[in-house]
């Protein structure tokens, strides 16, 4: 394909979807703060970029995967940021999960520079990365999601990828799918505890949730990590702690009430008091499992 592909952020889930662009025949220019993603890419026939305003210097259309609100902001707005040597024409799609009002600000900010961004944050993990079967949620215009469409489905699931509304509406979304994961999370891991306390099979409990209303991604995926102790991190704790940080003030902002997630984030509070930080998510079972006195299985 002619065009030119510019992603920066090569991290758990940067490095395979940039792989899966490559595997689709797209022509990729690539920036990442450490360079062994960048050589492992290039190697693939990726060209390096030693900055994000060179990779806007290469391409037109932008992808970035960073962890936080900040480090979108110094991607884009930093010395050498994308904003500096942006084309007129560009398109950015930020695929990082940060607050809706950050999203917004950072298109805007494109706009005034003659380009479009898309807010266009991702669910499906680490495996959904290496599987180009992610979701992808989106806000932004219409005419820049159809523009990026061929490229988002070399990464995601077609039927996954949606656009939610105007520039926000994405990150506002993955405010949502973060608060169903913690709450079903939470509410898995209360469930497994009761059935360790009252001595029954709790992957028997499992297996009969999930032919039932009770099934879902949560129950099937976390649900079998947590009955394997498997907290190899497909998506850190950390992150997901900012990711509640970030609906914590979409909450307030909108001034919506949601108990569930308050308690959640407690949960996940207490997992980076006792160090867990850098585990998976799903680890959230065992500070329930130990509030019941339950070792972890």
């Amino acid at each position: 394909m002619s065009d030119r592909i510019g992603f920066i952020g090569l991290g758990v889930m940067g490095k395979p979807m940039a792989r899966n662009l490559l595997n689709r025949g797209f022509s990729l220019v690539v920036h990442n703060r450490s360079r062994a993603a960048v050589d492992e890419l290039a190697s693939l026939g990726a060209t390096p970029a030693s900055s994000p305003a060179e990779v806007a210097r290469e391409a037109r259309v932008i992808l970035t995967m960073v962890p936080d609100s900040p480090d979108v902001a110094a991607v884009l707005e930093g010395t050498d940021g994308v904003f500096s040597a942006l084309q007129p024409g560009s398109l950015i799609v930020d695929h990082s999960t940060i607050a809706p009002a950050v999203a917004r600000r950072l298109a805007a900010r494109a706009k005034s520079l003659g380009a479009s961004m898309l807010d266009a944050p991702v669910s499906g993990g680490e495996v959904g990365a290496i599987n180009a079967s992610l979701s992808i949620m989106m806000g932004g215009e219409a005419a820049d999601v159809e523009r990026a469409r061929p490229i988002l489905e070399a990464m995601g699931n077609p039927e996954r990828i949606i656009h939610i509304g105007a520039s926000g509406a994405g990150q506002l979304c993955k405010v949502c799918n973060q608060m169903v994961i913690g709450g079903t999370l939470a509410a898995v891991s209360e469930a497994f505890a009761l059935a360790r306390k009252a001595n029954v099979d709790a992957s028997r409990v499992r297996a009969a949730l999930l032919g039932g209303f009770a099934s879902s991604r949560v129950l099937e995926a976390h649900g079998e990590r947590i009955l394997q102790s498997n907290y190899r991190p497909g998506f850190r704790t950390r992150l997901f702690a900012k990711d509640l940080r970030i609906a914590a003030d979409t909450l307030s902002e909108h001034e919506t009430p949601a108990p569930v997630a308050a308690a959640v984030q407690q949960l996940v509070a207490a997992m980076m008091a006792s160090g867990k930080g850098d585990v998976d998510y799903s680890a959230l079972a065992t500070v329930l499992f130990d509030l019941a006195g339950l070792e972890d299985s």
